[in-house]
């Protein structure tokens, strides 16, 4: 077992981190949940500040975090609703700032978007020597501009204005900028005018020791052993094309006659209801299953039971620069997927996946069909996935790239490894290879 020499680093363990989430609760936000473990794991102590998911205390502590949660919003509509959640969101997590430095001062924060609005609070605890990271999972303009076009009225206009602000206060503000990828560092460094040396790219991979391939007991809810399962995993929003998932789900059974294919459809948001309501109005009630909000285990039971994964995101601004955390998850779960042909899922899947022109249902549906009708098709993909998930995609490489970035802030150096209590010798010091030839012994 390696272990660092004598403990903790000291410079490490002095450090209190308080990470801010609004979009989802923490353990529930992967990436989030895995960037808290890295840096306990490294030594850090973590705080986080998040909304409640059902049934949540107000305070809890899992594997080392300690976690400060507060009732989320009312679901938000149109501009005045988003406006308030913002505020209200932005005043609870000031206050539990506040309680979290009572009970331990803290000397980094970081923020993870959406919103764009943690700047300010990252300003005032700056004038007590707090230094702000500001990890970066959504570029809110061009979010913007996915749901609702170039926008031609004055209103459309001024909201646009306001989160192209928002997104230059916070890169003015941050000590470093963490990017999910290489199209968003890109925006950092030229948008955001942040020095290349501070942006750091730290892919949401997922943790394939983990999430693996994993054989039901017994069958899914609603899984038929004789049929084909297709499923979606992520947000229902606007801008995630979850519709087509329903569309292609009519054609194949209504349109070409297929009796042997079912759909899982995992997660919420905006549109969860009014998909729930196509799906009745296209017959398909008994064929497709809504889980709502789902956790690691029922993720995993789903992926390991699913045919193919689909990934019917359209190319928008947004979409197109952005890492799709459901086809890695996907490639996790050795599970071939279909995609709409996105920059930076070509980047995650390479020849991993299936990929036909956005907005094309009709290839979609071919593409599924495909996979459906070829075992061996499916075979490869899958194996393919599983590797490049493993080999290339894994958390782990991106850990150590993101706890690099706060011992770079820190001064903080690699601490020598150990096994059983020997201290491995530097290969790369040729000074300490010699003693240690001449020697055999410690330096």
């Amino acid at each position: 077992m390696i272990k660092a020499a004598h403990g903790v680093n000291e410079g490490v363990a002095r450090t209190h981190v308080l990470i801010i989430v609004q979009n989802l609760p923490v353990p529930l936000d992967r990436r989030v949940w895995l960037e808290c473990q890295a840096l306990v794991a490294r030594g850090y102590e973590v705080s986080v500040i998040c909304p409640k998911g059902p049934g949540d205390p107000g305070r809890q502590q899992i594997s080392g975090v300690r976690i400060y949660k507060y009732l989320p919003a009312p679901q938000a509509r149109g501009v005045l609703g988003y406006l308030l959640e913002f505020v209200y969101c932005w005043i609870r997590t000031a206050l539990l700032a506040n309680k979290v430095w009572r009970d331990r001062p803290f000397s980094i924060m970081q923020a993870c978007n959406p919103p764009d609005t943690y700047w300010l609070l990252a300003r005032i605890w700056k004038r007590r020597g707090v230094r702000f990271v500001f990890d970066q999972h959504d570029l809110n303009p061009e979010l913007f501009l996915s749901r609702f076009g170039t926008p031609t009225s004055l209103s459309g206009r001024a909201q646009l204005a306001v989160l192209r602000w928002l997104e230059k206060q916070t890169y003015a503000t941050a000590d470093r900028v963490i990017s999910t990828n290489e199209s968003y560092r890109r925006i950092a460094i030229t948008r955001g005018g942040i020095d290349p040396a501070h942006v750091t790219v730290v892919r949401s991979g997922p943790d394939t020791s983990v999430m693996r391939p994993m054989r039901p007991q017994v069958p899914e809810p609603g899984v038929s052993a004789s049929r084909h399962t297709l499923v979606y995993l992520g947000i229902m929003g606007p801008q995630d094309g979850v519709d087509t998932v329903l569309e292609v789900m009519e054609e194949l059974v209504h349109g070409r006659g297929r009796r042997d294919v079912d759909a899982v459809l995992m997660g919420f948001g905006d549109c969860l209801e009014d998909l729930e309501r196509r799906c009745t109005e296209l017959g398909l009630d008994d064929l497709v299953t809504f889980t709502g909000r789902a956790g690691s285990e029922l993720i995993g039971r789903h992926l390991s039971a699913a045919t193919i994964g689909l990934c019917p995101d359209l190319k928008t601004p947004l979409n197109d620069f952005s890492t799709m955390n459901k086809t890695m998850e996907y490639m996790a779960y050795a599970l071939p997927s279909v995609s709409f042909d996105l920059v930076e899922t070509r980047v995650s899947a390479e020849d991993a996946a299936l990929f036909v022109p956005s907005g094309d249902v009709a290839a979609f549906t071919d593409a599924v069909e495909s996979l459906l009708d070829d075992p061996e098709l499916r075979v490869e993909l899958a194996l393919r996935a599983r590797e490049r998930a493993a080999k290339v995609l894994d958390w782990s490489p991106q850990s150590a790239a993101y706890v690099q970035v706060y011992d770079a802030m820190c001064a903080v150096g690699e601490a020598p490894a150990m096994v059983d209590g020997f201290e491995y010798v530097d290969l790369d010091d040729p000074d300490a290879l010699r003693q240690f030839v001449l020697t055999r012994g410690p330096a």
